[in-house]
């Protein structure tokens, strides 16, 4: 029986188990990177294992997140990890050279590597043939390490695409469907994997922004095979070296297979305020728009940008629109410079932002009161863009340009004759703001800023836990709400006891207040529980309050690693309609809870309602161990000691 591409990399760096769905494997790492949000924690925990340089073929550390700097914290927190970097074998991208997976792809991805990230969108790399997986900044800081990352072997899907693309769709409108088609949990414990000849019509820039927007379906990753598109992308930033041909064997076998027809496509949106409520854009008529923003780590490319730039060509923005575009790279932002399309851009009454996330992650312009904001990003949940009432649309860089030409959301087919574009052969190579690390015998001081406190650690299970339900949520419950990101609280993502005082206070502003005020307890939470960021601040500030355990229908995957990761169960009703029976504030009581874990069922006292709720802990042996010393940090040291 063939390989698929997926399995073929699991295969070369299979380093634990078998290729067996649903069983624990483990895989070497080949590259890792962070960003500033969630790398002054992953270096607080790498430097805690007190390995002294990292051992991986290349990591990279980027500051993309953080970077108004209204105070000393972020700028304090850049010199940090700059310094980390240095002295530890780590390069560093510098405030200004880009997104992080932007310039990824761009300078430092590998066809057929594997590629682990502190950010939710790592997956962004399968659109050049990487195996990239998302996760939270311990797992990076031990793959750093030499440490292998474990995962349950995914299930495959195919997603056979035919035909191609009609003018005025884009690949935006591809992944749209898709997530109309299966929401935001239908990719949970899968890969997706793209085949057939529809395919070959798609660009680098195309795949990335397909597989950067699968983190939104939930699955471990998302994946195209290396060929000869991908050889040209190399080839444009000088690094065919780099190429390998990857594809799947013409006898692969995959779990699930999804039919997707480009040419039956259509542009398509998601509506507020979550990437699955997908409609055609034809289908929303009279919405006045008052932001555009264009760029993100979805759709910031070089492409994208002259798309834009042919569409607003001596044309003026609506009088009513706010347009903001962020090109995603020093590179792509020179190009645009160079080539004269950066003063059409500005001509047409556009505001050029700094390559970096920016208002994606709610780190400045946030939009007016009630606003309707149309964004190429990738996420739309309420709230996120820092203004609580927007309403905020997900669509291509084409939808965007032409709204913001109207005032209204629009579809591009109406507007007449399509733009076309022509890419140059070589792109231009300047690596200036990455700064490799130091040689191994060079003496490097680490630079800490007061912001930057000790992070919580767990302990060893007890095995007595009581506690109020200090929380009821209900169903898709982001990190967003778990651990709110937005340009206040981003300054202190090193400083956890600061942030634990916003644990979800979206969801209730007393829960905070009141973990401090009973010692800790549960959390109740419904489906898909942590969806969204890979930020481990989410389990870390739980933590910090005291947290034992969080009972939910169901868990995102990455959410819960991170628990898992720093001793906080996660515990799923074996009887859903339990989770209607809760009351916040009821009296919870967990009695023999070593050997329950050990079991692998573990049973919660109502002590309010005299009832009891059977739950199930479905994780490995080896996440059993951690949960027992009270977490992955702890189960490292542990192991290094002995």
């Amino acid at each position: 029986m063939g390989l698929t591409v997926a399995e073929k990399i699991i295969k070369s760096h299979l380093v634990k188990g078998e290729m067996i769905k649903d069983s624990e494997i483990a895989i070497r790492i080949d590259q890792t990177l962070t960003q500033d949000s969630t790398g002054t924690m992953a270096y607080l925990q790498f430097e805690a294992m007190g390995i002294p340089r990292v051992k991986t073929k290349k990591s990279v550390a980027y500051i993309d997140h953080n970077i108004l700097q209204t105070g000393s914290e972020n700028a304090d927190d850049h010199l940090y990890i700059q310094t980390v970097a240095k002295k530890h074998g780590i390069y560093f991208s510098k405030p200004g050279n880009g997104i992080c997976h932007q310039v990824n792809l761009e300078r430092f991805g590998v066809p057929g590597n594997t590629l682990l990230g502190s950010d939710s969108h790592t997956p962004t790399g399968g659109g050049i043939g990487m195996l990239a997986i998302g996760a939270g900044g311990l797992d990076v800081a031990v793959a750093m390490g030499g440490g292998e990352y474990y995962i349950t072997m995914p299930k495959i899907v195919n997603v056979h695409l035919t035909g191609e693309l009609n003018p005025w769709v884009a690949s935006k409108d591809i992944i749209l469907e898709l997530l109309r088609r299966l929401s935001v949990k239908g990719g949970v414990g899968k890969i997706f994997e793209y085949t057939g000849k529809g395919v070959k019509t798609l660009s680098v820039p195309d795949r990335a922004t397909i597989t950067n927007m699968g983190a939104e379906l939930g699955a471990t990753t998302s994946i195209f095979p290396s060929d000869d598109v991908t050889l040209e992308f190399l080839k444009a930033q000088g690094r065919k070296k780099d190429f390998v041909e990857l594809k799947a064997d013409k006898d692969a076998v995959y779990d699930e297979v999804v039919e997707i027809n480009l040419s039956e496509l259509e542009p398509l949106a998601a509506c507020p305020h979550s990437p699955d409520n997908v409609v055609p854009v034809s289908s929303l008529h009279d919405i006045k728009v008052n932001q555009v923003a264009i760029g993100s780590c979805t759709n910031s490319s070089l492409a994208d940008m002259m798309k834009v730039v042919k569409i607003l060509e001596g044309k003026t923005i609506a009088e009513g629109v706010s347009l903001v575009i962020a090109p995603g790279s020093k590179q792509v932002l020179t190009m645009l410079a160079q080539n004269g399309a950066l003063a059409t851009m500005v001509e047409s009454g556009a505001r050029i932002l700094e390559s970096a996330c920016g208002p994606c992650i709610g780190m400045g312009q946030s939009p007016c009161t009630d606003a309707v904001s149309l964004r190429t990003f990738n996420r739309n949940f309420e709230g996120r863009s820092g203004t609580v009432s927007a309403k905020v649309y997900l669509i291509s860089p084409e939808v965007a340009a032409v709204s913001a030409l109207t005032g209204y959301i629009t579809d591009p087919r109406e507007t007449g004759k399509p733009v076309s574009i022509n890419l140059p052969e070589k792109f231009l190579i300047n690596d200036n703001l990455v700064v490799p690390p130091a040689d191994e015998n060079e003496v490097i001081e680490i630079k800490r800023g007061p912001n930057i406190k000790p992070f919580p650690q767990g302990k060893p299970l007890s095995d007595v836990l009581e506690g109020k339900a200090l929380i009821k949520v209900v169903d898709n419950i982001t990190t967003d709400h778990i651990m709110p990101s937005n340009a206040k609280l981003l300054p202190f993502r090193s400083n956890v006891p600061h942030l634990a005082d916003y644990c979800l206070t979206p969801c209730d502003k007393n829960f905070p207040a009141n973990a401090k005020k009973f010692g800790g307890g549960f959390i109740v939470g419904g489906s898909n529980y942590g969806q969204g960021s890979s930020r481990e601040h989410a389990a870390l500030a739980p933590l910090y309050l005291g947290i034992k355990a969080v009972l939910a229908k169901s868990f995102a995957r990455i959410h819960s690693a991170n628990l898992i990761n720093n001793g906080i169960l996660p515990l799923v009703f074996e009887n859903a309609a339990d989770y209607d029976d809760i009351s916040e504030m009821d009296e919870f009581k967990i009695e023999n809870a070593i050997s329950q874990v050990q079991n692998g069922i573990v049973v919660v006292k109502n002590l309010t309602k005299n009832k009891e709720y059977k739950m199930l802990l479905g994780i490995t042996q080896r996440q059993k161990e951690m949960i027992l010393c009270g977490g992955l940090l702890n189960l490292v040291k542990s192991k290094n000691n002995k």
